[in-house]
C-alpha cells in the first residue's frame, strides 16, 4: 500500500448532471448509510420502474399473472448476462436463503447424510443445513477456518471434514460476518472429484465480483441481486448446473410445476414479482453512469480509506493498530476490531446495530466471530469519505464509552471471591 493510498481520500462519484451520487437514491438523509452489504439500497429509477409495473399488475391482475412467466423469462436473460451465467441455469428466488432452502428441500441423502459447512457461514443458511441433516438422520460437520487463513489453509480446513459420508458441502463465496472470500474454486474441484454436491452461498457476490461463477465448479449457487447490484428487494438468483438441476422445484407448488427447470420458478401464484422486472434498471444505472469496473474500484478504494480512518480512531480503544487480517479480502468490504465489551455475540451485535441507528444516526453492521466484535465496513457508489470521517470523529468516542460501561457492568456481575 503506497503512502498516497494511506492518506488520500477517494474523490466522490458524481451523477452525469454533477450532483452527488446519493441523489440517485431515496435514502434517509438524517442517517449515515454505512451498511450497504446487509440489505442494499434501491436507486430511484428502479423504484419508479417497479412502481409502474406494480400499477400495471393492480390495474388488470387477470391479464397480468398469466403473462408474468414470459416477462420473468426475459428478465432472467438480462440477469444471467450480468452474472455471466447461462439463462437456462438461472431460476429466480426471493433471496439467497430461499435459494438454499430450495436445494435443501430437493436433495436426497445418498451416503451418510453428513453436510459440511464452515464457521463463517450465514446463520440462516447454516440452520437450514442443520434441519436437513436432522431430516436425513445425519449430522453437520463444521470446518473451523481461522479468520486470517489464506487460500491453502482455508481449503485444507474444509477438505479435512470431507469423507465418504459427505452428502453436501455448503460454503460462502464471500462470508457475511467476516467479509472474506473462501476458496470456492478449489473446494469445487475437490467436491466434483468426489462426486459430492457443492452449494455456494454467493449472497454478496453479484455486483461486487465480476462474473462470480467463473472458475467455480459448483452444482448450486445462490446470490442476492438486491445487495451490491441494487435491485429491488426480493430479487435473487439460484443457478443450478449438473445432474441434479432438473430435480429442483420451487418451495410452493403452482401451475408451473410441470414446466422444466427453471421455467417452473416463474409461476408462483400471486407473489409480487415486480422486483426482478426492475432489476436490470438498477444494474443499468451503475453501468451507464460510471461503469461497473469503475464503480467497484471506487468501492474498494473507499473501503480502504474507511478502514484506515476508523481503524486509527479505534486503535486507542482496542490496542489493535492496523487492519484486521481476513486472509482472503474482498473488494468493497473491510473489518475493524471493536473495543472489548461490544458485539461479542450475534445477539449483542444486533443490539449494537439497533442502538447505533437510534442514538448515533448511523446504519452500520456490527458482527461477531469467535467471541470478538467487529465493525463490518461496506462501501457503495453513494458513500463518500466524509461518511467514514464523521463516524471516526463522532461515533467512535461514544462506542468507547459504551464499551467501558459494558465491561463495568460485567465486572459488577462477576461473583466476588470470599
Amino acid at each position: 500500500m503506497s503512502e498516497t493510498e494511506v492518506t488520500t481520500a477517494p474523490r466522490p462519484l458524481l451523477l452525469a448532471d454533477g450532483r452527488p451520487a446519493l441523489h440517485a437514491w431515496s435514502l434517509d438523509p438524517s442517517l449515515r448509510h454505512l451498511n450497504h452489504g446487509s440489505f442494499g439500497a434501491v436507486p430511484l429509477v428502479a423504484q419508479e420502474h417497479q412502481q409502474r409495473v406494480r400499477e400495471e399488475m393492480e390495474s388488470a391482475p387477470v391479464v397480468w399473472f398469466p403473462a408474468l412467466p414470459r416477462r420473468l423469462a426475459e428478465a432472467r436473460t438480462d440477469l444471467a448476462a450480468f452474472l455471466g451465467a447461462d439463462p437456462g441455469d438461472l431460476a429466480l428466488v426471493p433471496n439467497a436463503s430461499a435459494g438454499a432452502s430450495v436445494v435443501y428441500a430437493n436433495l436426497e441423502r445418498r451416503h451418510g447424510g453428513e453436510i459440511v459447512v464452515t464457521d463463517h457461514g450465514y446463520g440462516a443458511v447454516t440452520m437450514g443445513a442443520e434441519r436437513l441433516a436432522r431430516r436425513w438422520g445425519g449430522r453437520v460437520r463444521t470446518a473451523a477456518v481461522p479468520l486470517d487463513a489464506d487460500e491453502e489453509q482455508a481449503y485444507e480446513a474444509v477438505a479435512a471434514e470431507l469423507s465418504d459420508a459427505t452428502d453436501l458441502v455448503v460454503v460462502d463465496q464471500i462470508t457475511s460476518p467476516t467479509a472474506r472470500r473462501m476458496p470456492v474454486e478449489r473446494i469445487g474441484a475437490e467436491t466434483r472429484r468426489r462426486g459430492v454436491p457443492l452449494l455456494v452461498d454467493g449472497a454478496h457476490a453479484p455486483g461486487l465480483i465480476a462474473a462470480p461463477l467463473t472458475g467455480t465448479a459448483c452444482d448450486f449457487w445462490v446470490g442476492n441481486l438486491h445487495k451490491w447490484a441494487c435491485a429491488p428487494r426480493g430479487t435473487a438468483a439460484l443457478i443450478a448446473r449438473g445432474p441434479q438441476r432438473d430435480d429442483l422445484y420451487p418451495l410452493i407448488d403452482s401451475w408451473g410445476a410441470e414446466d422444466p427447470y427453471p421455467d417452473r420458478f416463474d409461476q408462483q401464484g400471486t407473489i409480487d414479482a415486480t422486483g426482478p422486472l426492475a432489476a436490470a434498471t438498477a444494474i443499468g444505472l451503475v453501468e451507464s453512469t460510471w461503469g461497473w469496473p469503475a464503480a467497484r474500484r471506487y468501492m474498494d478504494d473507499l473501503a480502504d480509506y474507511a478502514e484506515r480512518t476508523i481503524g486509527a480512531a479505534l486503535a486507542g480503544l482496542t490496542g489493535f493498530d492496523g487492519p484486521v487480517d481476513v486472509g482472503m479480502p474482498v473488494p468493497g468490504m473491510r473489518l475493524v476490531r471493536l473495543p472489548e465489551g461490544l458485539a461479542d455475540s450475534r445477539v449483542s451485535a444486533d443490539a449494537l446495530r439497533d442502538r447505533a441507528a437510534g442514538e448515533l444516526g448511523v446504519e452500520a453492521a456490527f458482527t461477531s466471530f469467535d467471541g470478538i466484535g467487529y465493525l463490518r465496513l461496506s462501501a457503495h457508489v453513494y458513500n463518500t469519505a466524509e461518511d467514514y470521517e464523521h463516524f471516526a470523529e463522532h461515533c467512535v468516542p461514544i462506542l468507547g464509552e459504551w464499551a467501558r460501561a459494558a465491561r463495568a457492568a460485567r465486572a459488577e456481575q462477576r461473583p466476588r471471591a470470599s
